[in-house]
């Protein structure tokens, strides 16, 4: 037996963690993964049949294998993002880097200037960010020249230059903006512990700048310059407001990254808050385009990596929703209870709010968009040949055998349409037979659709397995309609989809849209089914023979059921009981009726 390049590609693959990449025949980049063990995560594509067609579809077109070794998990990691982001292979969700974000710079100089910039120059200033939106730099920024009397100008502020007079104050001074440091108004020192104070706001410790302003103020107030102590007053309000939108949990968590997850088939949403003394200094929400059923715990690590390169982030610890392995430096904590579960909860929360927005947007911008992709969506995900715009299930109801209904729901365009829902009594079938039951109403169903000249589903769904499914396409034969209408059967046990002549069923993702519309249908035709069967019994309880007695009508009769229950309790009753509720007249025709008999 021969082996192949492939194989023996797979075969030579080294026990070591490391990075693989995926070719095609014509030398192009597929697909990019990492591994703890090369050779194992390698083969584990190769030998056996994918439960996704993507996947399947992309081990068709591997040609050729390479890959990198390296020490750690942590560092294939990174290598992998690194290898995204460079080629941007087609079957990796997209990671892209071309967004520039906002920092604040301290500038290094006399008397420093603060300033948001894009553009990090290693001129030994100090930068504080990224932040995901200039919005929280600008609001940063008003709040730091509300606080502080800062400068603005980029005049060269040398003690030569003052001393020598080069300078004059402008506007800025005369609007009490600005100390006047260009003309010697205001020491470096008193400057720079302005700028120790702004450098602990901006590493999210508030209470050093608190503090410092209420001593100010407490001594502005024993001089009694009350005009003085009630300009600090308010910029401490300022501070407090600030504090109090930013603070959410205990002052003891301190320098930690939290992580959340949410996605669907398409996307996945991944949330990153960064906390600093009790405090969230950043929040950001990433989202992922998805190219292969990748799984959250795959994603999720990948991510973060991305994410803490991109904001410059030395957390030592982070918040994940699961256990994962990310670096041999990191503490990883699933927490459970307490304020860190708290805070994973609202990341988690942050998440599943932007995902719900961008929804939104896409549904404004084009109504029909939604209904259009899952329409795309589930034809390839069922393998038909039309998009199945217009869906019909059938459900069987009895208790055994009696009183045998059923039902049929009709959806359009992925959504119940009430109006066009029908019931079902079973006529030919005797006893608890749901096969000979489906069989019937099917034909029943399409026979008038027929007759009618109505138009026909491209969807029939079964609730039921095999049999129903054999029983149902047994009308649909008679009818003429195979390979005109498809038809599957869903199984309750484990949500397996049946095809006519196909023995192996087809397991969907459980969080499909697909999957979720078929569920719907089931659950739909299940409680319209229900709904007409109880109905049915109700009307057979009250229903008996005391309809035949002359002179006693429909409101009688419900009110000696409400009464006395049963028809057999009736019965045993004497005049006098009778006649207690109904009258003496009724009384006697009843109780003439039962005992003359």
């Amino acid at each position: 037996m021969s082996v192949t390049n492939l194989e023996l590609q797979i075969k030579v693959l080294p026990n070591a963690p490391g990075v693989y990449q995926y070719f095609d025949k014509d030398d192009k980049i597929l697909y990019v993964g990492k591994a703890k063990n090369l050779k194992k995560r390698v083969a584990s594509y190769f030998n056996k049949v994918h439960d996704t067609a993507k996947t399947n579809v992309l081990v068709k077109k591997i040609v050729a294998i390479k890959h990198i070794v390296v020490e750690t998990e942590t560092d294939a990691l990174l290598l992998e993002n690194n290898l995204i982001k460079s080629y941007q292979p087609r079957y990796n969700i997209l990671l892209k880097d071309d967004k520039t974000y906002p920092w604040i710079c301290i500038k290094k100089e006399s008397f420093p200037r603060v300033f948001s910039t894009r553009k990090l120059i290693k001129d030994g200033s100090l930068y504080y960010g990224p932040y995901p939106n200039t919005k929280t730099v600008y609001a940063l920024l008003d709040l730091i020249r509300d606080l502080f009397d800062l400068r603005s100008c980029s005049y060269d502020l040398s003690k030569e230059n003052v001393d020598s007079g080069k300078y004059k104050v402008c506007l800025e001074y005369h609007i009490k903006n600005c100390k006047g440091a260009c003309e010697g108004y205001e020491s470096e020192e008193e400057y720079m512990a302005k700028i120790d104070a702004v450098k602990a706001i901006l590493k999210g410790n508030f209470k050093t700048s608190l503090a410092h302003l209420q001593k100010r103020m407490e001594i502005y107030a024993s001089r009694l310059e009350f005009e003085m102590a009630q300009q600090l007053k308010l910029k401490i309000e300022a501070l407090q407001n600030y504090q109090s939108k930013s603070t959410i949990v205990s002052p003891k968590i301190s320098n930690v990254d939290v992580f959340s997850i949410v996605s669907d088939e398409s996307y996945a949403y991944v949330n990153f808050l960064q906390l600093s003394l009790g405090s969230i200094v950043r929040s950001h929400t990433m989202e992922v385009k998805k190219k292969m059923d990748e799984k959250d715990e795959d994603i999720l690590p990948l991510i973060i990596t991305e994410i803490r390169q991109r904001f410059v982030s030395n957390s030592t610890e982070i918040l994940v929703p699961f256990s994962m392995d990310i670096g041999e430096n990191l503490k990883v904590v699933v927490p459970k209870l307490g304020d860190k579960k708290k805070v994973l909860d609202l990341s988690l929360r942050n998440a599943k709010y932007f995902r719900i927005d961008k929804l939104k947007q896409a549904k404004i911008v084009d109504p029909d968009r939604h209904t259009n992709r899952l329409m795309a969506t589930m034809k390839s995900d069922l393998r038909l040949s039309h998009e199945p715009r217009h869906i019909e299930c059938f459900d069987n109801s009895n208790i055994q055998g009696s009183h045998p209904v059923a039902a049929c729901v009709v959806f359009k365009d992925g959504k119940p349409s009430k109006k066009d829902y029908r019931h079902f009594n079973i006529k030919t079938v005797e006893g608890p037979d749901d096969f000979a039951s489906m069989e019937e109403v099917v034909f029943r169903r399409y026979k008038r659709l027929l007759a009618e000249g109505k138009s026909l589903p491209q969807l029939i769904v079964i609730d039921g397995g095999k049999g129903q499914l054999s029983s149902a396409l047994k009308s649909i034969d008679v009818l003429g309609l195979r390979g005109k209408i498809a038809i599957v059967g869903i199984a309750k046990r484990l949500e397996e989809l049946y095809y006519p002549g196909d023995s192996v069923p087809l397991y969907l993702n459980k969080k499909s849209e697909t999957l979720k519309v078929i569920q719907y249908l089931r659950n739909e035709a299940h409680r319209f089914g229900i709904e007409h069967h109880r109905n049915k019994r109700s009307k057979s309880a009250t229903e008996s023979d005391l309809n035949n007695i002359e002179g006693v009508g429909e409101q009688t009769l419900v009110k000696l059921i409400k009464e006395f229950k049963s028809v057999t309790r009736i019965k045993k009753l004497s005049l006098d009981e009778l006649a207690n509720v109904v009258g003496k007249s009724k009384a006697n025709k009843i109780w003439s009726y039962y005992h003359s008999k």
